[in-house]
């Protein structure tokens, strides 16, 4: 059993709550720019001042409607400014913000309603409120649903006209570090969603922590940053409140909008999940290779890996030296201005990023700090700091939190970051929180500095016939790297070898067609068979394997006809596979795989 635990920065008082740091700064710099709001084909700077105000103003709407300190309030929209006004005017009023994803069905917003007891929803759209209306018999609690796009906010600003300042500010005083701030539903990959309870401390500390540690390099004069993820998971909402709690310029956008969004937003640093990282180095390597500079894309990546594996190992020599800073005005620089031409830093959370893209990014010139982290550990449990990384690890512990190796490999954790327990759950709390330890269900290792290494799910390590135990992630992070693959799945519980599901991404797809002299409008079914369709992932497949023993090889594969999606209930919205149910619906696939 290995353990690490990392002192506390910044003491936080009890009476602290996440309603403090706008009206603060409101008070002490009101002119500051503390958000950037899009308009029309620019952004508009909202300052302290403003930014208190229309919370405060619909914080007066929600307590004029009836809403009582400690009340849940839903919260159903995309990524966007009123996301993050609203979540604050909730709690201002003291009520509890309970996101929930914008792609959710009927069902999942009934039960995530219903099941927290929300008195009133937010939705983005009308088509979120008919989703609503579908199921509104069924939730009798529900009082109240206003749209952001009817003018919600205006809406709350009207009916609260009459509601006095004193009124919010006795409403959100009135709360204290202890109590909920917003119940975040997992997006479950097996069963119903439970509802982390997570409390304002949990978050204030958290973040006035993670500021000092991790982030205090990355805060440089005028620092900003554009949310693209949905501010429903709990990542992007702990970057939204560090960038309220320290200062840093926060801006809303989304995957459609991103890249013109990054050229005029120029954001110094950006958080995102590794799907998105993989597909912008997937991207730029099929682009490269149609404009015939396939080769020079490969060689700048190679020396950009190189580059930043020799940062660790005493630095690079001049001949690498001299190869970067050519690349680097071939290339990398190209890549930077992509995404703004500030940024200097990423954060990378909520699967594995792989060691051989976080050293390429670095090599390009924007380091990749990648975390580890749970909704029930309000996000990050660790994360490298620009000053000491290590690629291929998650990084250290944050201030405040202990990491402890159980004897079977699992990673437990304690700390100002867990969870109060599960809502309306006493059982399932019981389960994972033992002894004043978070059980993850993770397993990973610490190296002797409290660098933490995770190696795959405690429940999804698989056991081959032969009782060989294989973690599926390292293959399928290095699997997924392929410009041609977009997801896939290892299996073989109780099967003689290692064998996985592949699907094709369709994007990728359409740039390999024109340049491999395939129809256009060829589909994936028929090309999945394809003899360079084949060659191209059995290479894939190849790389994949040298990252394992023989006897956690990927054996056989089969190129499905469909991609995992979250609209076909394949993956959860944040990204993650739903094993189960991409076991069911593609059983024939996988017993074929077996088949003598």
């Amino acid at each position: 059993m290995r353990e690490f635990s990392v002192p506390l920065m910044v003491e936080v008082p009890d009476s602290a709550t996440l309603t403090d740091a706008p009206f603060d700064r409101a008070a002490e710099d009101p002119r500051k720019v503390v958000l950037r709001r899009k308009s029309g084909a620019g952004w508009q700077d909202i300052t302290a001042r403003e930014f208190a105000d229309q919370i405060a103003a619909a914080a007066k709407g929600l307590i004029a409607s009836g809403i009582e300190p400690g009340d849940r309030v839903a919260l159903l929209s995309g990524t966007r400014y009123e996301w993050t006004v609203l979540d604050y005017a909730i709690w201002a009023a003291g009520g509890v913000t309970v996101p929930i994803y914008e792609t959710s069905s009927a069902e999942q917003v009934e039960w995530i309603v219903s099941d927290s007891g929300a008195r009133a929803i937010l939705v983005e759209t009308a088509g979120h409120e008919a989703v609503v209306a579908e199921v509104r018999d069924k939730l009798p609690d529900l009082a109240h649903v206003w749209t952001i796009d009817a003018g919600a906010l205006g809406t709350l600003e009207e009916s609260g006209a009459d509601v006095p300042d004193a009124t919010v500010t006795d409403r959100r005083t009135g709360r204290t570090g202890a109590d909920l701030a917003t119940i975040i539903y997992t997006s479950g990959t097996t069963g119903r969603p439970k509802g982390c309870e997570l409390t304002h401390a949990n978050f204030t500390v958290t973040t006035r922590n993670a500021v000092q540690s991790a982030m205090a390099e990355i805060i440089i004069d005028g620092a900003a940053t554009l949310l693209f993820l949905p501010l429903a998971h709990v990542f992007a909402r702990l970057i939204q409140i560090s960038c309220i709690e320290a200062g840093i310029i926060l801006g809303h956008s989304d995957i459609p909008s991103l890249l013109p969004d990054l050229a005029s937003y120029r954001p110094t640093f950006l958080l995102a999940v590794p799907r998105v990282f993989e597909k912008v180095y997937n991207g730029a390597e099929q682009k490269a290779a149609a404009g015939g500079k396939g080769k020079i894309f490969h060689s700048a990546a190679e020396t950009a890996i190189a580059y930043s594996r020799a940062l660790e190992a005493g630095g690079p020599g001049v001949g690498l030296r001299l190869k970067h800073r050519l690349f680097d005005r071939l290339v990398y620089g190209k890549l930077r201005e992509a995404v703004g031409g500030r940024v200097e830093y990423a954060v990378s959370g909520g699967a594995a990023l792989g060691e051989r893209l976080g050293h390429f990014f670095r090599g390009v010139g924007i380091t990749i700090l990648e975390g580890y982290g749970l909704t029930e550990t309000t996000a990050p449990v660790s994360v490298n700091r620009p000053s000491a990384i290590r690629v291929g690890t998650v990084g250290q512990p944050i201030p405040g939190v202990t990491v402890r190796i159980a004897d079977d490999g699992e990673v437990l954790v304690q700390g100002v970051d867990v969870m109060r327990g599960y809502w309306h759950n006493e059982t399932a709390t019981k389960e994972v929180l033992v002894d004043g330890w978070l059980h993850t269900g993770d397993v990973g290792a610490l190296d002797e500095d409290g660098y933490l290494r995770i190696t795959g799910r405690k429940k999804e390590l698989l056991v081959t016939a032969g009782g060989k135990n294989v973690a599926p992630a390292p293959l399928e992070d290095r699997l997924r790297a392929h410009p041609l693959v977009s997801q896939c799945m290892v299996v073989g519980d109780g099967r003689p070898f290692i064998a996985c599901l592949v699907t094709l991404d369709e994007e990728a797809l359409a740039g390999w067609k024109e340049a491999h002299g395939r129809p256009a409008t060829a589909t994936v079914a028929e090309l999945r068979d394809d003899p360079d369709i084949v060659a191209a992932i059995d290479a894939a497949v190849a790389d994949a394997n040298t990252s394992v023993s023989k006897a956690e090889s990927i054996r056989k594969y089969r190129i499905l006809d469909v991609d995992f999606t979250e609209a076909g209930g394949h993956m959860t919205p944040s990204l993650k596979i739903r094993r189960h149910a991409v076991t069911a619906d593609f059983e024939a696939e996988i017993e074929a795989l077996y088949a003598k």
